[in-house]
């Protein structure tokens, strides 16, 4: 976690709040048998990291509201809510909380658990970039979903396997 994710200063130790409105996740997948790309949004809901001293002790945690999913397609985005997919009503929640950081040449690898309807399975996010500034972290990592080992299994070849997750977060040091 430094300039470049390979250079530079770590961010202080301590807690960060990550800002909802300054940060944004985004992601792509497939559709029509994979030839067509779908790209869309999440809302954070709230998010919190902990730099410790070592670093490879620091983590994270994050909450999504199920019901933010946006394409720019109301009728698509009404199926993936409903309980074809997310089953938002149900489970208003995907939650990320990490149970380890890695590093290996210069990269940082959050390691956690993703929940997804009632589901949880591992998912490492990659540090791309971590920019320091007076008490705030801008980051950028990326990690894939495989929604089949969410039980999300609906319209198989229709609808994309696999969504790549773009996550652009800003945090501000906790007072």
């Amino acid at each position: 976690m430094s300039d470049s994710a390979a250079t530079g200063a770590l961010p202080a130790h301590g807690d960060y709040r990550v800002d909802p409105e300054g940060s944004t996740i985004s992601f792509v997948t497939r559709h029509l048998f994979g030839l067509a790309p779908v790209r869309g949004t999440f809302a954070l809901g709230e998010g919190h990291i902990h730099v410790a001293d070592p670093v490879s002790g620091s983590s994270a945690r994050a909450s999504i509201p199920a019901t933010s999913f946006d394409t720019g397609n109301a009728a698509r985005d009404s199926v993936v809510r409903s309980t074809q997919y997310l089953a938002a009503d149900e489970h208003p929640h995907i939650t990320f909380a990490s149970t380890g950081v890695s590093e290996t040449e210069g990269r940082w690898t959050l390691h956690g658990a993703l929940t997804v309807r009632g589901q949880t399975r591992p998912l490492d996010v990659l540090v791309e970039r971590a920019d320091v500034g007076e008490g705030t972290v801008n980051l950028t990592a990326t990690a894939e979903v495989d929604r089949y080992e969410f039980g999300i299994t609906a319209q198989k070849g229709m609808t994309g396997r696999r969504l790549t997750l773009t996550l652009d977060l800003v945090a501000v040091r906790a007072a």
